[in-house]
């Protein structure tokens, strides 16, 4: 039923989950990977506005994957992944979704009298993005895309155009950067997992370049990340395979119903959250036959039960989660 080959875009819709719950994460909100594969109604309510953070974070992220058909690497598809980031979300629309800072902002402390770090006056702003966007650009500029890249992600920090949401914008640009010039095929390759786990020390670094011009301490750590990150993926395909094995020769026991199930498992690989009311678009059966074949795949082990209800049962593709969590 399956091959070795692995149809990666399958998988892309967990990457981008992945980078939308960490990067949230160091931003403070606490949505995890399986709550970001829930419906809205399904999440408790206190977790509710940390979720469409997440959301939007996605619907961000495939956007501007979207706009680099169209668009170059640029100040208005920054803009506008910004603006999808922030509106409708809580306090987002004093934020200015879309715009750069038309006021003084700072980093760390609870005024600009203690700030850690004070960014560029605002009204520089347009300035100083447009010499990323050429930089960006310059294609007579030899530098290796990853140390540009680098470079980049910190200028665009340093220089924290927007009132809110830098952070959150400024680590996909990353992703968007490598996909914009071709080195990375997929948007597969996302550093704030990295980050989040070495917070501190990502903070550090990019404070001592403010402090001490140490642009070189800077690149060793963000591809010391790189090659973390890229070593992790492979790592994740490798087990993506030797699971997709496993369930081949588990499904194979369902007789009749191993059709259906192969359908289902397809679809769990990007969207590893399901019921019996969900899955009907995809087996064409009633909920009576899901509920089976639900039943099926949960006492094969390949699906867990997570919503402790009688009705309306929730289903998570735990072994695959398990391959995406730290």
């Amino acid at each position: 039923m399956y091959s070795e080959y692995v149809n990666i875009d399958l998988f892309i819709r967990m990457h981008i989950a992945k980078e939308a719950t960490q990067s949230t994460k160091i931003e403070g909100t606490q949505t995890n990977m399986e709550e970001a594969f829930l419906e809205k109604s399904e999440v408790a309510a206190d977790k509710r506005d940390d979720w469409e953070e997440v959301q939007h974070y996605i619907a961000a992220m495939n956007e501007a994957m979207q706009l680099l058909h169209k668009l170059p690497f640029s100040s208005r598809l920054i803009k506008q992944t910004h603006k999808t980031l922030l509106s409708n979300v809580r306090g987002g629309k004093h934020k200015l979704p879309g715009e750069y800072r038309r006021s003084q902002n700072w980093i760390g402390g609870a005024s600009i009298n203690d700030a850690t770090f004070i960014p560029p006056v605002h009204s520089s702003i347009d300035e100083l993005m447009s010499d990323i966007e050429k930089f960006v650009n310059d294609e007579g500029n030899e530098l290796p895309d990853l140390l540009k890249i680098a470079i980049i992600h910190y200028q665009f920090e340093t220089i924290h155009p927007f009132l809110d949401g830098n952070g959150r914008v400024g680590r996909p640009l990353i992703t968007l950067y490598l996909v914009s010039k071709g080195i990375l095929k997929r948007p597969i390759l996302y550093l704030s997992d990295f980050f989040e786990r070495n917070r501190a020390l990502y903070y550090d670094n990019l404070m001592r370049v403010r402090t001490h011009n140490d642009l070189e301490q800077w690149l060793k750590f963000f591809l010391t990340g790189v090659i973390e990150i890229s070593k992790k993926g492979v790592e994740i395909f490798d087990g993506i395979l030797q699971l997709q094995k496993h369930i081949d020769i588990q499904i194979r026991t369902l007789g009749s119903r191993a059709k259906d199930a192969q359908l289902l498992i397809e679809y769990l690989y990007q969207q590893p959250i399901v019921d019996a009311s969900r899955i009907e678009p995809i087996t064409k059966k009633g909920k009576t036959a899901n509920y089976r074949l639900l039943s099926d795949l949960e006492q094969l082990g390949i699906l867990k039960e997570i919503s402790g209800r009688e009705r309306n049962k929730l289903y998570a593709f735990n072994q695959y989660l398990k391959l995406f969590d730290n």
